[in-house]
């Protein structure tokens, strides 16, 4: 695993399942940044989205055959990704996401400079023995880490009280503030909007369950999900008449722009890019306060903004007070896109990765990973 002897520059190598959602926007970012600045990059993971968009973007893409969640295969897929890093050799590893960090710190085992990126951490999404198993895991996998990169200080903390003795490093989220930009779709009706996979992580059953109160405050509110997952049968079971599932879309700006709200009713999170998303198209947003939440808000923002995680009350009266207040809504998404040209843009997240790079891979100079292209174009 050393740089080629015919071409100097530093490969890195993202080891990322899951396939889509957040991770691969992240990992995306990153390529299109890393790609820009000279780095050689090649992605691995199961296919899927991830695989088509890192190739249309330049990168070196393998596959890499691994199930979203751990069990009886997990032998033969780090055995497939030990012998995929003998062929890609890497300078450097970027595991994201629980199953990649599980599979890619085995493989590696600390044999060259190795970034884990959780992107919420695994114990928090399961219970009982699973999650016994799991923080146990990160434990002990932390040695195999050079860092462990938390997209929040929220994250790091809850990393650290977990017992995760790491190096850790935080760099916040970042979306791209000139793809992601304000514009006006009136609709009919007030219209709150909910962008996230179908799951029980992002909290949409949270949401159903407050709508019924929404609607009594504010009669003919319309609430749009928009995505798609594992729980959408049994979301669409729940679901009033005045809901509509958008399903996955190519371009989510337009529902930003439409949305009088936007609501992401988490359960855990790191630091979700919805929010951030939302906010640079200039729009409000309710968050539960999870992992991330607070800081990726503008300051003085959480009494309207924030509520507890798993109480479709506190969030119904949430969602119909703002929805009633378009005075507040309007200086709400002002605000927030200041915050977050300001402090989350993607530009600013792809630098500080390249820091850790440049600290990792023995100060060797890296071109500026400024890129101002958008992988959305």
């Amino acid at each position: 695993m050393h740089r080629s002897a015919t071409d100097p520059r530093p490969r890195v190598l993202h080891l990322a399942q899951p396939v889509g959602g957040g991770v691969a926007r992240v990992v995306l970012d990153l390529t299109k940044a890393q790609l820009t600045a000279g780095l050689r990059v090649t992605v691995a993971c199961p296919g899927g989205e991830l695989a088509e968009r890192a190739r249309e973007l330049g990168a070196e893409v393998r596959g890499w055959r691994a199930d979203r969640s751990p069990g009886a295969g997990l032998r033969d897929e780090v055995r497939r990704l030990t012998h995929l890093l003998g062929e890609v050799r890497p300078d450097l590893v970027h595991a994201h996401s629980a199953k990649a960090g599980l599979a890619g710190r085995l493989a590696v085992r600390g044999r060259v400079p190795t970034l884990f990126q959780p992107h919420a951490w695994s114990f928090e999404a399961v219970g009982g023995v699973t999650a016994a198993l799991a923080l146990t895991w990160e434990r002990w996998g932390a040695r195999w880490a050079h860092r462990v990169v938390c997209v929040s200080e929220a994250e790091r903390t809850t990393g650290v009280h977990a017992g995760i003795r790491a190096r850790y490093a935080v760099v916040p989220n970042g979306i791209d503030t000139e793809y992601f930009t304000p514009g006006r779709t009136e609709s009919r009706a007030p219209l709150v909007v909910c962008v996230g996979r179908l799951c029980r992580q992002k909290g949409q059953d949270v949401l159903l369950r407050a709508w019924p109160e929404v609607l009594r405050q504010v009669p003919g509110a319309r609430l749009a999900l928009v995505g798609d997952g594992p729980d959408g049968e049994a979301l669409r079971r729940i679901a009033p008449a005045s809901v509509e599932f958008a399903g996955a879309v190519d371009d989510v700006r337009p529902w930003y722009r439409a949305a009088d709200l936007v609501v992401l009713p988490s359960r855990w999170e790191g630091m979700a890019l919805a929010p951030l998303e939302a906010m640079a198209c200039g729009r409000p947003v309710l968050v539960t306060d999870v992992d991330g939440a607070r800081e990726s808000l503008p300051p003085g923002q959480a009494a309207h903004c924030l509520v507890p995680p798993g109480r479709p009350g506190a969030l119904a009266g949430a969602v119909a007070g703002l929805l009633l207040d378009p005075e507040l809504r309007a200086s709400l998404g002002d605000r927030g896109r200041r915050h977050v040209q300001s402090t989350h843009d993607v530009r600013r997240t792809a630098e500080a990765v390249a820091e850790l790079y440049r600290e990792l891979l023995g100060g060797r100079p890296l071109m500026s990973f400024e890129c101002r292209e958008s992988i959305h174009s």
